[in-house]
């Protein structure tokens, strides 16, 4: 009986694994192109509503094994560049970012 579960258990984590990978979208990015950078080291700041992308930045480089060279065409130094895992990264469509300050006054009812 113990052999059954572990037959089935395994077999249900392949199918289960299968339908996820299915569902995976694969970015192709190419140079010249403008992404969001995602900050995975955000938690360590307090702040709950700040955004957790930065950018845009624009694409250098793509290397193999989805690294992509990147750098900031607003920054002073345009040739500091700096390499990044391609799964941090989501296409930038255009338009401004609008950092939203709002200053809510709570009474007491």
């Amino acid at each position: 009986m113990r052999l059954n579960a572990y037959e089935s258990s395994r077999l249900y984590k392949e199918k289960v694994k299968a339908y996820h990978d299915k569902k995976l979208l694969k970015k192709e990015f190419r140079p010249g192109q403008q992404v969001l950078l995602f900050n995975s080291r955000l938690k360590f700041f307090p702040g709950k509503l700040k955004s957790k992308w930065s950018g845009p930045f624009t694409i250098k480089e793509v290397r193999p094994y989805r690294a992509v060279e990147l750098f900031d065409p607003q920054s002073e130094t345009p040739d500091r560049t700096w390499i990044v895992n391609g799964q941090r990264l989501k296409l930038y469509h255009g338009g401004n970012i609008e950092r939203l300050t709002t200053i809510l006054q709570l009474q007491d009812p």
